[in-house]
């Protein structure tokens, strides 16, 4: 599959890079990419949560009231869950929510997903490029006249360009990922997945 490399000015620039069918045209498989932006999903979470068992609960440890002839319930503890103040009966404890998937199976998640941009026709190529200095005003006017300002936008570069994430940062719909730390999630977040031209090499060689 060819595809034309585009300026950050949105001109092209008369080259072509070839994406590997093994990696952009593939059977995409929908549940490697279930488990792999579940447990995307799962890392994120704290798991800080808790709650207080009627043994961690401050209260004094005296019967409350007689054991016969009161005519309700046996009651021996002010800390007991039935009671309003009292501990709670299996709360949330802290814990990590993150699971192990195989190494196979997250590569195949992340060639599917690329595998649907392609599809979609979502997928642009750019070549390389860089900013003077960090300026957010430089990133919106790339996203404009690639005219993908109003969509959730996906940089891919080959390597971390200090000022063109900086440059990214306070843009809500657009991201900066290197290919190393491309996730599933990400690429199936976005609207646009844009690539860059050094970084199409070096994707296809993670994903060999």
């Amino acid at each position: 599959m060819e595809i034309a490399v585009l300026k950050n000015s949105g001109e092209d620039t008369g080259r072509k890079v070839t994406l590997s069918d093994d990696i952009f045209g593939i059977e995409p498989n929908d549940h490697a990419i279930y488990l792999d932006v579940k447990q995307f999903l799962a890392n994120q979470r704290q798991g800080t949560h808790k709650s207080k068992e009627r043994a961690e609960i401050s209260g004094s440890t005296r019967k409350i009231k007689k054991q016969k002839g009161t005519g309700t319930a046996r009651a021996g503890s002010i800390k007991s869950p039935v009671f309003r103040g009292g501990g709670r009966v299996f709360g949330p404890k802290p814990r990590n929510y993150g699971f192990k998937l195989n190494k196979k199976l997250k590569t195949l998640a992340r060639k599917s997903a690329m595998t649907y941009k392609a599809q979609d026709n979502s997928l642009m190529v750019l070549e390389d490029f860089s900013f003077d200095a960090p300026k957010t005003k430089d990133f919106v006017n790339v996203l404009n006249s690639l005219s993908v300002a109003d969509k959730k936008t996906l940089f891919v570069v080959s390597n971390t360009d200090k000022n063109v994430a900086i440059s990214s940062r306070n843009i809500q719909n657009a991201k900066v990922t290197t290919a190393d730390e491309l996730s599933t999630y990400d690429v199936l977040n976005a609207d646009r997945m844009l690539i860059s031209e050094s970084s199409v090499e070096k994707l296809q060689n993670l994903l060999k």
